[in-house]
């Protein structure tokens, strides 16, 4: 299967690899995609945005060995990425779904253009089949519908309590508050990974249990802290189903990965992360006295 990339003016093909059937499928069945690109925080060398499925790994390469140019998906994050350098040290097992025809300094390009300007404005695109195609969608999860629709309605457009943030100018916002929600969004999403990873292998009464307590915890502090109510009632919508028996645990943890996801991802896109990374270095440099 061959893919178009395309986003601010870039268009590059992406060859897909048969090496990993189920990912590509899963892939093939939300195409075409709309996008919003996400600037990395730790690794650097990559652009990435999120995929509204989820997979397990499937092909297990460590994501340092993907070699420049390599279409991943990375699951315990929930990226597709294009990579264009060798990464920063981290350690993490990814799926490779292929590799981009085009010079790798085209996406270099991109992602310095997206480091510098995510936060400041909103860098957008596409991702189709080469030939127009569109694959069988996928069937809808047993989830409840109402859950369901919730989730949709998230990923296809950004609640006004995510955007309201950045306009409040109370003392230390909106950075507080932005930055205490992204966290709050992001760690719930991996605790989620953290359950999803233990099915069939530990009690799913007691699964069910930690699946709650996390979306609890987050729902409450998106609420309460950060004023998203909501936002918050949807995880609150994810905790009443993950704690019915009759509901089929493994796609109620899915589906609330796929909320947690695309909420931090919202938030994420609205932080000019490379503007607080230089002025947090300016604070720190040694020219500064301590106070």
């Amino acid at each position: 299967m061959t893919l178009v990339f395309e986003a601010d003016g870039l268009s590059c093909p992406i060859v897909g690899t048969d090496a990993a059937p189920r990912t590509m499928a899963a892939l093939a069945a939300v195409l075409p995609m709309p996008l919003q690109l996400h600037t990395p925080k730790i690794a650097g060398s990559h652009i990435f945005w999120h995929a509204p499925f989820v997979e397990d790994v499937e092909g297990g390469v460590d994501v340092l060995s993907a070699r420049p140019g390599a279409f991943i998906y990375w699951p315990v994050r929930q990226f597709l990425e294009i990579t264009f350098a060798p990464l920063q040290a981290e350690t993490a097992a990814v799926t490779v779904l292929g590799h981009i025809d085009a010079p790798v300094e085209l996406i270099a390009d991109l992602g310095r253009r997206l480091r510098t300007g995510a936060g400041r404005r909103r860098f957008t695109g596409t991702l189709r089949m080469a030939d127009g195609a569109a694959a069988p969608a996928a069937p809808a999860p047993e989830v409840p519908a109402a859950l369901l629709h919730a989730r949709r309605a998230l990923w296809s457009a950004c609640p006004a309590d995510i955007t309201d943030l950045v306009t409040s100018r109370a003392i230390m916002h909106p950075v507080g508050p932005v930055m205490q929600a992204e966290s709050e969004a992001r760690v719930l999403h991996e605790s989620l990974w953290w359950v999803r990873s233990a099915l069939g292998t530990e009690a799913e009464a007691g699964l069910r249990v930690a699946g709650c307590l996390a979306l609890d915890k987050a729902a409450v502090r998106l609420r309460d802290f950060c004023h998203m109510g909501d936002t918050a009632g949807i995880l609150f919508r994810c905790r009443e189903a993950m704690a019915d028996p009759r509901q089929p645990l493994g796609a109620i943890i899915d589906e609330s990965i796929l909320v947690a996801g695309r909420i931090g991802a919202w938030i994420d896109l609205l932080i000019p992360w490379n503007d607080l990374n230089e002025a947090y270095r300016r604070a720190l440099s040694p020219e500064r006295e301590p106070t």
